[in-house]
């Protein structure tokens, strides 16, 4: 429980409450610190408030980010435990399945920015590199301002 009247600073306490699960073992060494997007949910705060949780968690020397991927238990040199796949990887591949299946058609568009942040609870920048993957895969074409829309299937890469 969040005591949000008191001196301790809310990033403070909730990294207090990480870095507990770390040394109980609870997290152990290579494993993803929970997303700012699920601190955000879990804790009811500000996205603001989750990025001094992991600058916390660094400075206090139990975790290491990495840029695009998340933040990771131990040191920086401490190797991942299991492959780890972005998350904007992920939604691109389940993006992909989609338009396999025919859920997303050829020349609509794929879920807007709002909805796939909601959906997957993940910053927009996320989001965005999800749409960048699947472009640079050939999936996806972008009209700015408009949105981003399936390929034929003809100019899509083989199914």
């Amino acid at each position: 429980m969040l005591d949000r009247l008191g001196p301790v600073p809310i990033y403070k306490q909730v990294a207090d409450q990480i870095r507990r699960q770390i040394e109980s073992g609870e997290l152990k060494p290579g494993e993803p610190v929970p997303s700012e997007a699920k601190l955000e949910a879990e804790y009811n705060i500000a996205r603001t408030t989750a990025r001094r949780v992991a600058r916390e968690l660094r400075e206090q020397g139990v975790a290491y980010t990495i840029q695009g991927e998340g933040t990771f238990v131990g040191p920086p040199d401490h190797p991942r435990l299991r492959q780890y796949t972005p998350v904007y990887e992920r939604i691109a591949k389940e993006l992909i399945e989609r338009i396999k299946s025919g859920q997303l058609p050829s020349n609509r568009p794929i879920p807007s920015e709002k909805t796939l942040m909601k959906q997957y609870g993940v910053a927009k920048v996320t989001v965005r590199q999800s749409a960048a993957f699947l472009r640079d895969k050939g999936w996806v074409f972008t009209v700015p301002y408009r949105g981003t829309y399936v390929l034929k299937p003809e100019d899509r890469p083989e199914a």
